[in-house]
């Protein structure tokens, strides 16, 4: 616990401040093919590879930026009684594992906070638990390192969002007792979850890209509803807020165009990173446009695409192409490595994998140095020195979950631009 870390989320690029990272952990390996695609994962990770991979991410960002770990964040707010109390109840209840709730509150700050990221092995005690082909009483939370998800941060406030999948709604409990609880934060939350009389929302963090303070980006397909963007609708007509959403469909297949970040990333005031067939070409998808004034819809419209749209509002973005602009095949197998996938540590400085290779050779034309994450974290290299980079971290293991580096970041405070 130490200085109050202030909310502040108004734009994708302004110069990082505080971050929350989780480094993977057993909960990661913590599976066999059988379940894997349960746990939303098409492979099995290698834990050290992934980790030495992710070091580079987590060394970079600690460089630049006041760094989080939800673990640490976690034992912290257990340590509160009433917290610990309400965080195991609800866990429990939305689980139905009423069984172990007794056994997870006798357990210290420590030893909690693991049980309820890593989870709790199933003791056969009884026929049905014997004769149950489960592993897991309570299951690990294989996702958890792809922080973007689970919350999200709109100027001052939190944003709780609501899983499309059961496996991972736990890290939204988890998140929301953080920001509630935890003395650093201690903040007013919005959660559908609260709001249970509109039915089918799912709203996930990767489909929710701040661009402006008054502009806001919405993904819509497989993790976010239509319903899930009208929950958020409401909530600033409630507020009466002036913004602009911008709407993009997506999807529903391949399973790598789960969020909109992993087809469009905002790099600098005047780039952003495209996959072309999704954001330019011309599709079925639609582009909606919903303006918000005092707390009313004043209009709501089709836009040609998500760039058309940006530049009637004042962005004037030059769209470097995932994959290149040369071949189909590399732009689609570059995509689903999480090619359009970049996090912004300031403007025109942005963090990807390296295994991209024509995704940055594009960026190179387009004026970025490319500067591998090793030698920022053993100090060879000062970043200050670069008014435009792409930090290079490997990711021949952690590509492999199904994200990139915005996924795996979830940024609460930066530097207006």
């Amino acid at each position: 616990m130490g200085e109050k870390l202030f909310v502040d989320i108004r734009s994708e690029i302004g110069e990082l401040e505080s971050v929350i990272l989780h480094s993977p952990g057993a909960e990661v390996e913590n599976m066999t093919p059988e379940n894997a695609e349960r746990a939303l994962y098409s492979d099995i990770l290698n834990l050290n590879i992934g980790l030495s991979e992710y070091s580079q991410l987590q060394g970079v960002l600690s460089k630049v930026a006041h760094t989080c770990e939800v673990r640490d964040l976690l034992m912290e707010v257990v340590e509160i009684p009433a917290a610990r109390i309400e965080l195991v109840s609800n866990i429990c209840r939305n689980e139905n594992v009423y069984n172990i709730q007794d056994y997870l509150l006798n357990l210290n700050a420590t030893d909690l906070s693991t049980a309820l990221i890593e989870g709790v092995l199933m003791q056969k005690d009884n026929l049905t638990k014997f004769l149950n082909k489960g592993r897991y009483e309570l299951m690990p939370l294989h996702n958890f390192f792809f922080m973007r998800d689970s919350a999200v941060c709109l100027s001052n406030k939190v944003l709780i969002s609501k899983m499309a999948s059961v496996v991972r709604e736990r890290e939204s409990i988890i998140m929301e007792s953080i920001f509630k609880n935890h003395p650093d934060f201690g903040i007013e939350t919005i959660n559908p979850v609260h709001f249970p009389q509109m039915a089918g929302i799912t709203i996930e963090g990767g489909d929710v890209i701040v661009a402006r303070e008054d502009v806001l980006l919405v993904g819509s397909g497989t993790r976010t509803t239509s319903q899930g963007i009208d929950f958020l609708l409401d909530w600033y007509k409630k507020e009466k807020l002036s913004k602009h959403i911008l709407v993009q469909e997506l999807p529903f297949k391949p399973e790598s165009f789960i969020h909109l970040d992993m087809v469009f990333t905002m790099l600098d005031r005047d780039k952003c990173m495209v996959y072309e067939p999704v954001i330019l070409k011309s599709n079925k998808l639609q582009t909606v446009h919903i303006i918000v004034e005092e707390g009313r819809v004043v209009s709501i419209f089709n836009e040609e695409n998500l760039l058309t749209a940006l530049n009637k509002l004042g962005f004037d973005l030059e769209p470097v192409i995932c994959g290149g602009t040369t071949d189909h095949w590399t732009q689609q197998r570059e995509q689903w490595h999480s090619g359009a996938n970049f996090f912004a540590i300031a403007p025109g400085k942005v963090i990807g994998y390296a295994r991209n290779t024509y995704t940055l050779d594009e960026l190179s034309k387009h004026g970025f140095e490319i500067i591998k994450a090793k030698s920022i974290v053993k100090c060879k290299t000062d970043i200050n020195e670069y008014k435009k980079c792409v930090i290079a971290i490997e990711g021949s293991e952690l590509a492999r979950g199904g994200g990139g580096a915005r996924c795996m970041t979830m940024p609460v405070r930066r530097k207006p631009l």
